[in-house]
């Protein structure tokens, strides 16, 4: 086997970052669906997948999508370290004129020099200091992808004693579908190759904690996230006519200012605290303007999680809606009164799985499957924008229960994740913050939750079956459009860890990588990480 490597040098890796970055790969794109393959042709420069082109494949996701697995297998290990990474990105629409270079790091590096009027002050410091690299998926996360390649490729030339499995997945952006789909794919390797997971090791970028705090971190979890969502169904009236009726956003007042930034959906764990709530849509359902007045509308809510289950999400949810319905009739109850009409009736609130439940009785089977399969048909929706749509529909075929606040769950969810308290997690946290002091002189910070949201959501589960009932039960599209393998992700039982390059402003123009950091620290920090573990093994 030959030993000459080629992504080793802080040069060679910068000059390979570049090459990923310029495939283009933003969600749902075709160049996302095109960057396995070429990832594939890239890794078959290796010698090891030379010998061994079995071990390198692309399995099928959704849509035309596809992810990558690639493993170097020791013949004499079990011992597995599964390094995990996204290669899709955000699009590059804010770049603006400067758009055709968003995936270009070189030239945008460069053009940002004759562009400084309009960068912010920190902007133009790291762009005058020379020490960053900008452009999109430089540091999320196409750097982590790098990082795994240059593993690979030196444990297998190397012939460490231990196997390495790169997982490279698209759709980590929006729906996570590549991971989701990944998870049985992972337990049939273990079979097939008879491997032992011992850490999922992901490298997101370090992300900052607050505004304009820039530190340096290590995470031993990552946070949760799921989407509780509504739907306000009211009587329609004519606008002239107004107390005839009850407008949907009238309804829909009450819960957003319940849920906003609502802090008893705020957890504290280990000395972190989740981010609170917050409406991230709420729309007309109506396709075009009318002076009928508006009857049937929706919202999203964002919720962090570090321990609650969806069901206890779904409870909580449960009960600041009726807060807020009663909050509601009492004040229609007033205008009514003062105004001498008689009110329509009360607001109520009503959970998908119980109106999916009457609404089957009234309209049949089949019709419900027709009313899916409708909603279904639209690929211009996403998963979130098909839920709200069949409740709708089912609303629509139910109007005798308006008033009425559906609340229901919509895509995705991601559950928390935590190995804090995991020994080998607890070694390796240990390990990198001690050498990084000692050799680079560089602080790194422990942090329990990862707070950008991660693939790692979906391993090392170790919720309880009631905990994802209520999900379950109260999402539209489950089973149809949108799973998640619970039962599958209770059996990939390996702590978790993210050791990921630094960088500012993901998902921003001015995102950009730290170029000494992540071409020559945490790689080699990773590197002797990974040799510890094998000298370490007990």
């Amino acid at each position: 086997m030959s030993t000459k490597m080629q992504w080793q040098k802080p040069d060679e890796l910068r000059f390979l970052l570049n090459e990923l970055v310029s495939w283009k790969s933003m969600t749902f794109s075709q160049g996302e669906r095109q960057f396995p393959f070429k990832l594939q042709a890239k890794l078959q420069d290796l010698s090891y997948f030379q010998q061994y082109p079995d071990k390198l494949e692309l399995h099928d996701a959704d849509l035309r999508r596809k992810f990558l697995t690639a493993l170097y297998k020791h013949p004499e290990a079990t011992d597995t370290i599964c390094l995990i990474s996204h290669f899709d990105t955000v699009n590059t629409e804010e770049y603006g004129d400067y758009e055709p270079l968003a995936t270009q790091p070189e030239e945008l590096t460069k053009i940002w020099q004759e562009a400084t009027d309009e960068l912010p002050i920190d902007v133009l410091e790291d762009l005058n200091s020379g020490d960053y690299l900008f452009g999109r998926g430089t540091m999320d996360m196409k750097m982590g992808l790098v990082m795994h390649m240059r593993l690979i490729e030196k444990a297998s030339t190397e012939e460490w004693p231990i196997n390495l499995l790169v997982l490279a997945v698209p759709d980590e952006e929006v729906n996570s579908a590549g991971m989701r789909l990944a998870v049985p794919i992972l337990l049939k390797l273990q079979e097939q190759y008879h491997l032992n997971y011992k850490l999922f090791l992901n490298s997101e970028p370090a992300f900052s904690m607050e505004p304009d705090n820039h530190e340096h971190y290590i995470y031993t979890g990552s946070v949760g996230k799921i989407l509780p969502a509504s739907l306000f169904y009211g009587k329609e009236t004519h606008a002239g006519e107004p107390l005839r009726g009850i407008t949907s956003p009238y309804i829909g007042s009450f819960l957003t200012r319940e849920m906003e930034w609502n802090d008893l959906f705020q957890e504290t764990v280990l000395g972190e605290q989740t981010p609170l709530p917050v409406v991230l849509q709420q729309t007309d359902l109506r396709l075009r303007y009318s002076t009928q007045t508006p009857y049937r509308s929706s919202a999203l809510y964002n919720i962090f999680l570090f321990k609650r289950s969806a069901t206890d999400i779904f409870e909580l949810f449960e009960s600041v809606a009726n807060r807020a319905a009663k909050k509601c009739n009492e004040d229609y109850l007033k205008i009514c009164k003062k105004h001498q009409v008689k009110p329509i009736g009360d607001v109520k609130v009503i959970k998908y799985k119980d109106l999916l439940e009457y609404a089957t009785a009234k309209l049949g089977k089949e019709l419900i499957k027709e009313i899916k399969a409708e909603t279904y048909y639209h690929d211009e929706w996403d998963d979130r924008e098909k839920s709200l749509r069949i409740t709708d529909k089912l609303m629509i075929h139910c109007q005798e229960l308006a008033p009425a606040i559906i609340i229901l769950f919509a895509p995705p969810f991601y559950p928390a994740v935590n190995s804090s308290e995991n020994s080998l997690v607890d070694w390796c946290t240990k390990f990198i913050i001690k050498r990084a002091k000692e050799k680079f002189n560089l602080s790194i910070k422990q942090v329990h939750y990862f707070n950008g949201i991660c693939d790692l959501s979906y391993v090392n589960y170790e919720g309880k079956s009631d905990g994802w009932n209520a999900f379950e039960q109260n999402t539209p599209v489950w089973n149809d459009t949108y799973t998640i393998p619970f039962d599958a992700m209770q059996k990939l039982q390996a702590p978790v860890l993210n050791i990921g390059p630094f960088g500012k402003d993901p998902h921003k123009r001015t995102e950009r990588l730290h170029m000494q950091n992540a071409f020559k620290e945490t790689p080699l920090l990773l590197d002797e990480l990974i040799q510890m573990m094998i000298n370490k093994k007990s």
